[in-house]
């Protein structure tokens, strides 16, 4: 299946990050293949496939959890080869995971400084760590109703917040979001989707990893589609429609999707011929 061609400015520009070939391999196990992605200031790149498709391990290779075996990673224009999750922090790539890290019986304050704590002489500057909480908090524009209230009396979305401001201590280029909405309700999904737009203004490059295809034509601009752990397809996303993106997930145009738009489009072209036949 044929990329989308793109039309979006913000490609005119040099990529943040770009992979090129990246390849990993589990003994027997080949993950990864040929992998290309590129990642633009200013933009959300969904990455979707199937289970087993290898989207974690083409997070975790830059995250700094796993060595990838071949290709080239360039970031900010320059090879680099990231070896551990300390190595892709100072880079310049954050990782929010799944399970968001978080420690429940710790405040909002001790969860962002967590390992990064501001120390004033031999004790913590805890009234710069509060001011420097609520401001990037306020950046994100972020519902959280006090910075002193314990992880475990906040909502599934809150935390999520929580966990994104955290990334941003070390002010990333690239923000990468592993199921940031997965079993989140209505309303915090669309917490969580805000973030998302709070950090493509800011003119950070985003990876949202997500399965939820109405979550990634909502926020994303482009879709790399990976399937068997190889490219399958990268598409703007005003150009492509679901049916499509389900296609090249599953590596088949011929689908039950497909087929049940085909033949909704096919029973109402009598109906459209025939209107215009009356109004002749």
């Amino acid at each position: 299946m044929e990329a989308a061609e793109s039309a979006t400015p913000v490609l005119d520009r040099q990529p943040v990050l770009s992979l090129k070939g990246i390849s990993k391999g589990f003994g027997a196990v080949q993950a990864l293949t040929d992998v290309d992605l590129d990642v633009y200031p200013g933009e959300v790149v969904a990455l979707v496939g199937d289970n087993g498709a290898g989207k974690s391990t083409l997070v975790k290779v830059l995250a700094g959890v796993h060595s990838h075996d071949s290709g080239t990673i360039t970031f900010e224009g320059r090879d680099v080869r990231i070896e551990s999750p300390t190595a892709s922090q100072q880079l310049g790539i954050a990782t929010v995971f799944q399970d968001l890290a978080l420690c429940d019986n710790l405040d909002v304050v001790s969860n962002l400084f967590l390992g990064r704590e501001v120390v004033g002489g031999v004790v913590l500057n805890e009234e710069e760590m509060e001011k420097r909480s609520w401001e990037l908090l306020r950046q994100l524009s972020a519902r959280i109703p006090s910075v002193r209230i314990a992880i475990a009396s906040l909502s599934g979305g809150q935390r999520q917040t929580v966990a994104i401001a955290r990334s941003l201590i070390g002010e990333p280029q690239v923000v990468i979001l592993d199921e940031p909405t997965a079993a989140l309700g209505v309303a915090q999904t669309a917490e969580v989707l805000n973030l998302i737009e709070r950090l493509r203004e800011r003119g950070l490059g985003v990876i949202l990893i997500s399965h939820n295809m109405a979550d990634v034509q909502a926020v994303a601009d482009r879709v790399a589609v990976l399937r068997l752990g190889r490219n399958n397809g990268v598409f703007n996303v005003r150009d492509v429609s679901y049916e499509e993106i389900i296609a090249a997930i599953t590596g088949a145009t011929d689908n039950v999707v497909a087929r049940r738009a085909s033949t909704t489009a096919a029973a109402a072209a009598p109906a459209a011929t025939q209107d215009t036949e009356t109004q002749a």
